[in-house]
């Protein structure tokens, strides 16, 4: 089911931080399918950072 518009960041921060704690899994651990999710949720997270990264006064490091 779709998150709400009204509380789409707090129903999804949990389940990113959950993402996150398990991001190092061996890819041996993970289908197929999930280890593109796993990518493509890495590259979101980048592309956010970059974006946004300044608004919470951190400071972004940008790779070359």
């Amino acid at each position: 089911m779709p998150n709400m518009s009204y509380c789409r960041f707090q129903n999804t921060v949990g389940d990113l931080e959950d993402c996150y704690d398990h991001i190092d899994l061996n890819e041996n651990d993970l289908s197929p399918d999930e280890e593109d999710a796993r990518e493509r949720l890495i590259e979101i997270c980048v592309d956010i950072a970059l974006e946004y990264g300044d608004q919470i006064d951190r400071e972004v490091i940008e790779s070359d």
